[in-house]
């Protein structure tokens, strides 16, 4: 849930715990922890990312405010982007309130199946997990997700975290709505470029990150950089062609 507070009415505990993120680029997140699957089973983190690069998301099942448009936008965009989960990289959803079990993320994770209209998903190319708070503790702690807990509720932000197939942070995307196009250019950025055709990866030059808007924008100075390399081997390309042409 999301909650804006005044000034001055802050409590002690809340303001050594801010909302927010820290974010922890190039620092790796603990693989061997254990967490807790759709049916109640105890799985290790690096058995779910399978070698491939993964799209981490941290929220609460019964979350009444941004968690489901979180989800949402996440569904829509796995949906229609053009790579696959579970073939390209992997999709881990984590609840951080320890009090949910097994049956609250396999019914969540049901919602959200349902919500697909042009993919179909098997049941491992989206895991919905929950863990006991130690567990939570140190997995928020990695990634760098602040938040706190007020009555019965959560105050937490909203953004997914891409790994990279060992477990190194490599992109935060904020908000609750996803481009296609970021996603895709945020697991190439995760897989070292190994995940995409040759198109994605050109496009990947032509956009990089940018770290106050929080998206991927057109690097018009790269863009630029790249049409003068591509003029100045056009011209001696020319050059060359000629002086062949005047030697014969």
């Amino acid at each position: 849930m999301l909650v804006v507070f005044l000034a001055g009415t802050l409590t002690a505990q809340e303001k050594i715990s801010p909302v927010g993120v820290d974010e922890k680029y190039g620092q790796m997140v603990p693989l061997n922890l254990t967490l807790y699957d759709e049916y109640g089973k105890p799985v290790k983190l690096s058995d779910l990312t399978n070698g491939k690069p993964v799209a981490l998301t941290l929220v609460y099942y019964r979350c009444p405010g941004i968690c489901s448009p979180l989800l949402t936008g996440l569904t829509k965009t796995v949906d229609v982007a053009d790579i696959v989960p579970g073939k390209d990289y992997e999709l881990i959803t984590v609840s951080f309130d320890p009090s949910e079990n097994y049956t609250v993320a396999s019914e969540k994770k049901k919602n959200y199946f349902e919500l697909l209209k042009h993919r179909k998903l098997a049941n491992e190319d989206w895991r919905f997990l929950t863990a006991d708070s130690a567990t939570i503790a140190k997995l928020t702690d990695a990634v760098g997700f602040r938040y706190f807990k007020k009555d019965s509720d959560y105050v937490h932000s909203a953004v997914l975290t891409l790994l990279s197939p060992e477990g190194k942070i490599t992109r935060y995307l904020y908000g609750t709505n996803f481009l296609p196009l970021d996603l895709k250019l945020g697991i190439i950025e995760a897989s070292e470029g190994k995940v995409g055709t040759t198109i994605s990866k050109v496009v990947s030059l032509c956009y990089s990150y940018d770290p106050e808007g929080k998206k991927y924008v057109l690097d018009v100075t790269r863009i630029a950089g790249g049409g003068i390399i591509l003029l100045l081997g056009i011209f001696v390309t020319v050059l060359i062609v000629k002086k062949k042409k005047t030697n014969i």
